[in-house]
């Protein structure tokens, strides 16, 4: 009975674990009774590890509890006063198992000479559990070497758990709640959504917008493997989100907001971003501040975004192709790089030194949406001949010049992506470490070469060097998946990371405190960020696990967008026939 009524308690309140399983329920014992006074002990066995608890304690008259303040909050008081839920604090947040938590509790009541003597009953919940459920793992298919389905399905729910602003009733990530409502620009405009960028709980617009053209893009491409995987209608909730936040931001003709959230104060944050309570400033670019690189990716974005959703929600892709030609517009007005009109606290962390690359993705991707000649001018008119350093949220170059030679088969693109990717291949200019990983930065390293494997795949649709370059995108793929003994997909694969460098998933479930502690705790986060592609191996082949690591394990939305589309290209070349 006891644990029914915690049940029907904790749905009541302001927190995620209602289907939380239950630990330990015990009686109050070693009382001493004195009619309108008492004292008693909670004794609870540890069968597993604790990492932040709570303890709901059901008496059988009104009290007026006098709890332990050094250990315990009073979280809540039933409005009769006989249900109590006590939350640890920070300090004791961590019980190792086989352990005992012992709590004294001492409290005042009144009662009749003719009554029964006090008693009571108390729950303890351990808050590292969630209550998420593992997604289920689609049949393997004989001819992958790993499970694509799997890794898109992941990969998705990885995306979901980065999601700012109120939550959808769909939301499957129960340890994720409503954040950021109240983020705003400087004339009040609502720019709540959209996602965080990474372990941090910023949102810049350029690295996101240039996921969203990646991961559209991928969609575009290869829909076939979404539909297969049973997975379409999911992919379509997952770029939504942000391109609705993108069209928020562009509050007039000329004027976009770029960021949200100062860099400093949230990186002296250690938390859920369900707590935050820091002062977070947006940024923006006008006439009078341009930035044709984030403009111009912006409009990327919402055309890319338009043809992926022009049959699908018609009515949607038209509000995104009106945006995409106004806020491009905006970008050939008014010149400049946003790192230069930015505050050097906003600029800092995503700097852009040109935005000639953007300009051309921008055009290319227009001119696909609408077929009008002016945007495929533009496009051309941006585009610089020769090799290219890579496709990153700071470079569109080589991303550029393939859609410019798929969209006109001119020999001069090709001779651009086939220099490149001459550098980039085994015997080229970029160094490879021991396990097959082609090493082009050693921050995120799995992250250029996903993006160059997903840039290649792309390519190989199109006639260039097909066999070569599936193989070789199939190689730096399976990589991360786990081709060097370990995979590098969190909830994914062989010896997994666990200790991902995630402020959310790194702390116990809600109301749990959570502080700077949960950056040097020892154990796995607590929630499993499923899906999300850690930075990677160092520049000499190493790696740890360790979630203070932020540049081999952070996590961020730029990550897991060109990896994401190249296991949907794989998955495409396994439908087909032809992985």
């Amino acid at each position: 009975m006891a644990a029914f009524v915690v049940a029907v308690l904790v749905c009541l309140l302001p927190c995620l674990q209602a289907s939380l399983p239950v630990m330990e329920t015990v009686n109050l014992t070693q009382i001493n009774d004195w009619g309108n006074k008492f004292e008693g002990m909670l004794l609870f066995p540890m069968k597993e590890n604790v990492y932040g608890w709570e303890v709901t304690i059901q008496f059988n008259y009104p009290v007026v509890l006098q709890h332990n303040q050094a250990v315990t909050t009073i979280y809540h008081v039933s409005s009769d006063k006989k249900t109590y839920v006590l939350l640890n604090k920070l300090s004791d947040g961590g019980i190792q198992v086989n352990d005992t938590r012992s709590l004294t509790i001492i409290g005042q009541y009144s009662r009749m000479t003719s009554d029964p003597p006090i008693a009571a009953t108390a729950t303890f919940v351990n808050l590292v559990h969630d209550g998420q459920v593992a997604p289920s793992i689609p049949p393997a298919v004989a001819t992958e070497k790993y499970n694509y389905a799997e890794v898109l399905e992941k990969s998705i729910l990885f995306y979901e758990a980065q999601r700012s602003g109120k939550l959808p009733p769909t939301n499957r990530i129960p340890w994720r709640g409503d954040s950021a409502l109240t983020d705003h620009g400087q004339n009040g405009e609502d720019l709540s959504g959209g996602w965080y960028d990474a372990g941090d709980h910023l949102k810049f617009g350029y690295p996101q917008a240039g996921t969203v053209s990646m991961l559209a893009w991928g969609l575009i491409e290869f829909k076939d493997a979404y539909e297969a995987t049973g997975q379409l209608d999911n992919m379509y909730d997952c770029i939504r989100w942000p391109l609705e936040w993108l069209m928020k931001t562009h509050t007039a003709r000329n004027e976009i907001y770029v960021q949200i959230g100062d860099g400093d104060l949230d990186h002296h944050f250690w938390g859920r971003a369900e707590d935050m309570n820091m002062a977070r400033p947006s940024y923006k670019i006008t006439a009078d501040n341009p930035g044709s690189d984030v403009a111009a990716e912006y409009a990327a974005a919402m055309a890319a975004g338009y043809i992926a959703f022009k049959e699908k929600d018609p009515a949607f892709a038209a509000e995104l192709l009106r945006h995409a030609k106004e806020v491009y517009a905006f970008a050939l007005e008014y010149n400049g790089t946003y790192t230069s009109s930015l505050p050097k606290s906003a600029a800092q962390f995503y700097g852009s030194s040109d935005y000639d690359d953007e300009m051309c993705w921008g055009g290319a991707w227009l001119y696909k949406a609408t077929g009008e000649e002016k945007y495929l001018t533009n496009s051309k008119n941006y585009h610089h001949p020769g090799n290219s350093w890579g496709q990153s949220w700071g470079n569109k170059d080589i991303g550029c010049k393939v859609l410019l030679h798929n969209i006109t088969g001119e020999a001069k693109y090709a001779t651009d992506i086939t220099g490149t990717f001459r550098d980039w291949m085994p015997g080229g200019t970029i160094p490879y470490l021991s396990n097959g990983l082609v090493l082009r930065n050693a921050w995120g390293s799995l992250r250029h070469s996903a993006n160059m494997a997903f840039i290649a795949l792309v390519a190989a649709e199109y006639g260039l060097h097909t066999d070569a370059y599936r193989s070789w995108a199939k190689s730096q793929i399976h990589v991360a998946l786990g081709d060097s003994g370990r995979s590098f997909v969190v909830g994914f694969g062989v010896n997994p990371p666990s200790h991902p460098h995630h402020r959310s998933s790194s702390c116990p479930m809600m109301p749990a405190p959570c502080s700077q502690e949960a950056l040097s705790r020892p154990g796995p986060n607590p929630h499993t960020l499923y899906g999300g592609l850690v930075g990677g191996p160092s520049k000499e082949g190493s790696y740890q696990d360790n979630r203070q690591d932020y540049q081999q394990n952070e996590v961020a939305v730029d990550y897991n967008a060109g990896f994401q589309s190249a296991v949907a290209g794989l998955k495409h070349l396994s439908i087909t026939g032809q992985l």
